[in-house]
């Protein structure tokens, strides 16, 4: 059983229509709405089962009629001083019970729901499908000074903490002694503890301060309150939620008076035994409150051997409840760990000073260990993915190609004849049909002729053939190709223009022997990303030497593509589509350092010749992948940064399609606003699909993109940019992967 008092999204007004209940029910993913007027009392009910009759049994149903005309009048409710028992014994017969006080006003709802999947604390989330919520307990490390206490919450933010969190004590009502420090009879350590807390106490007036700039500073302020007069005075104030500590869990008092808050609670449970906190547990549940367990060993500071994390798991379980892992240890690594084994908060002491006095500077993190702390919980979660089945990464793709090993044919073949085992061998690269699928290769016919050396691909191993044909679209279009394959590629379709994806290999030969004659359509440049002695073209650099060198080795680029023209003589401007650098190894750069990389990118295109040709630099991801591994981008990202630039320089852009995707996914942009914006500026599109944030290049209808919906949006701001199908690996097996693409592309391009 739960009981929930947060009753808003159980709550309807009686004017509302039943299409409005349908709505307040689809969006809460619930079962039950009670209707209810402006003083919460309680008119009746309406189940979806009620309204799913009503609409069966209605020979013309209108879904504009009020809710009361359907709901239920005569409903079963318990009074708030209700028998835990007789609740229970309700929800067996139903799945939702209101709760009222004595005047019938609706206070919470119970419902057989045994634990909380989730619970909100301000703009977050805590559950297993949000980030690990990150506590920086200060506590009373600000020593009694309040601009200590803002430094600290100044090093919270620094550190990327979720939550900045105090204490609040009634010393008069807590203590038996009313808090005299110089109380001869009290033990030596609650002598110590008194008068550490008599002399670094924080004054009430002083914490509201304190929780007022952490809500200047965007970090969500919380408190543990030790005794119910400090509860009160944290109601008044507005906390949105409470931190329990574990000497606190088995105070069945405190813990209803938070509960009946309605407020999230979130409980530490050292010091207890794990009958007591199951009977905690119980008593939670009882009294409706949402909380999170934190598994914790109360000992400054604690020893490794006895924080026993494998218990959280098990606390989980026995108690059914979302956990996480409050640390006294030294050091970060256990913390880092607790996140990895499914810790959903995590809680941990900060501190500007380990030697000040107090025992919590001792256990306490400094702002710097924090922020490593935070940086570790974060890459873990990025780290964990899920238990779908494994699919390559990206990065794996680019290495399988490079190498790993393919099948290939040791002979001439033509159509139709049997491929026999004696034919095929194993031979590097990994860009063809993998060596395990051997036995299904053999003893196929073969689709096409092929000659010796040619690889096989996953083409050749099922029913269906996928043949290049004349297409149609409403905007210029063509395929990327290499210089050795442009005339076989040339002769399969209808295009208005190829895509020269250039290595830097390809500076370096005679490109004038590919080419015979002119040729009827347009072309575009993809320059290298990847230049000579394994340098990445980087004109955004801080690295003066490095800029230069790469202004060079992109003019080389400009200089052949002025060459190229020559043989498509109705190209009137070509353009070089490049990735102008920005990257990053470390993380990401800040505004100020971004708009650096542009001022000195505006430096480096001023150097460069371009008479004749246009640079438009491509729409980057937020993580690509460049020879040496997985970067950072910086920018042609963000969509206004883009849009400032092109209006500034009167430039254009390649936008791709599945880059930019991966961007707006990452940073949580809509994707259809940053088309919106970039759509004017775009020369030319690179179209493919993409998956979360990495997963670039893959086929179209493969990934997320709404690709009809990208049409139009382009229809609507740009008709005439050209594109092509940018498919990871698309030109093998004969542009096997383009041609796929352009199918899917033609119905709505």
């Amino acid at each position: 059983m739960f009981i929930d008092r947060n009753i808003d999204k159980y709550k309807i007004e009686p004017e509302a229509s039943i299409i409005d209940a349908l709505r307040k029910i689809d969006a809460n993913n619930g079962r039950i709405i009670t209707v209810v007027d402006e003083g919460n009392l309680i008119h009746g009910l309406a189940t979806n089962g009620d309204l799913l009759r009503w609409l069966i049994n209605s020979e013309e149903p209108d879904i504009k009629k009020p809710i009361t005309e359907i709901m239920n009048r005569e409903f079963l409710f318990v009074e708030e001083d209700e028998d835990y028992d007789r609740i229970s014994s309700l929800l067996e017969k139903v799945l939702f019970v209101p709760i009222v006080d004595k005047h019938k006003h609706l206070i919470a709802v119970a419902t057989r729901d045994n634990v909380k999947e989730e619970i909100e604390i301000g703009d977050s989330k805590i559950g297993k499908d949000h980030p690990c919520y990150v506590i920086a307990e200060i506590g009373n490390n600000h020593n009694g000074s309040l601009d200590m206490a803002k430094h600290l919450i100044d090093a919270c933010v620094h550190a990327g903490a979720d939550c900045a969190k105090f204490q609040m004590r009634d010393l008069d009502s807590l203590y038996v002694n009313k808090g005299n420090a110089d109380d001869i009879g009290e033990n030596l350590g609650s002598q110590y503890t008194l008068d550490l807390l008599s002399r670094f106490q924080l004054s009430n007036e002083e914490l509201f301060e304190a929780f007022d700039y952490c809500k200047e500073r965007g970090i969500q302020p919380l408190c543990t309150p030790w005794d119910e007069k400090s509860l009160e005075l944290l109601e008044s104030y507005g906390m949105p939620a409470y931190k329990v500590a574990s000497a606190d869990l088995t105070n069945h008092e405190l813990l209803r008076a938070i509960a009946r808050t309605g407020k999230p609670m979130i409980c530490s449970t050292g010091m207890s035994s794990e009958d007591e906190i199951k009977r905690s547990v119980e008593f939670l549940k009882q009294n409706g409150a949402a909380y999170v367990l934190l598994h914790c060993n109360s000992t400054y500071p604690a020893p490794l051997k006895d924080i026993n994390m494998s218990y959280m798991a098990r606390l989980g379980q026995t108690t059914n409840s979302i956990v996480g892992y409050s640390g006294h240890e030294r050091g970060v690594n256990v913390s880092i760990g607790a996140a990895a084994m499914g810790a959903r908060v995590i809680e941990r002491h900060i501190t500007n000073d380990r030697s000040l006095e107090g025992n919590d500077h001792k256990v306490s993190l400094l702002p710097e260990e924090f922020r490593e702390m935070v940086q570790g919980i974060r890459d873990v979660e990025e780290s964990m993915g899920s238990s779908a089945p494994r699919q390559l990464s990206q990065g794996e793709m680019m290495n399988r190609v490079t190498l790993a090993k393919s099948l290939v044919i040791n002979c001439d073949l033509k159509k139709g004849e049997t491929i026999s085992a004696e034919m095929v061998e194993v031979k590097s690269p990994g860009k063809g049909l993998q060596p395990i699928y051997r036995e299904e290769l053999v003893g196929r016919q073969a689709k096409h002729d092929f000659k010796s050396g040619d690889f096989f691909y996953p083409n050749d191993i099922v029913d269906e053939v996928v043949e290049p044909r004349d297409y149609k679209f409403n905007r210029p279009w063509g395929i990327p190709v290499r210089y050795h394959d442009f005339d076989k590629l040339l002769d399969t379709t209808n295009l208005d223009l190829v895509e020269f994806h250039l290595s830097y290999k390809d500076l370096e030969v005679d490109h004038h022997q590919f080419f015979e004659g002119t040729y009827p359509i347009d072309f575009v440049v993809h320059s290298p990303e990847l230049f000579t002695g394994d340098h990445t073209l980087d004109l955004c650099s801080s690295d003066v030497e490095y800029r230069n060198h790469s202004i060079k080795e992109l003019q080389r680029v400009i200089d052949i593509t002025r060459e190229l023209k020559q043989y498509f003589p109705t190209t009137t401007k070509p353009c070089i589509i490049t990735n102008v650098g920005g990257f990053t190894s470390d993380g990401f750069l800040s505004k100020e350092q971004r708009q650096q990389c542009y001022t000195n990118l505006e430096y480096c295109l001023s150097q460069l010749d371009m008479e004749g040709v246009e640079i438009i630099p491509q729409t980057m991801p937020p993580f690509p992948w460049h020879f040496g591994g997985q970067q950072f981008h910086n920018i042609f990202v963000d969509g206004d940064e883009t849009a400032e630039f092109c209006e500034r320089n009167s430039m254009r852009i390649c936008l791709d399609v599945s880059h930019s995707k991966l961007a707006c996914t990452h940073h949580h942009w809509s994707f259809f606003e940053f088309l919106q914006k970039t759509a004017p500026h775009t020369a030319h599109l690179h179209m493919a699909d993409s998956e979360s944030t990495g997963g670039e290049g893959l086929q179209i209808g493969e990934g997320e993109i709404d690709f009809p919906l990208v049409s139009k949006v382009l229809d609507e701001f740009n008709k005439d940019a050209s594109f092509i199908p940018e498919i990871w690996q698309g030109h093998e097996n004969n542009g096997e992967g383009f041609w796929i693409a352009l199918e899917r592309l033609e119905p709505f391009m």
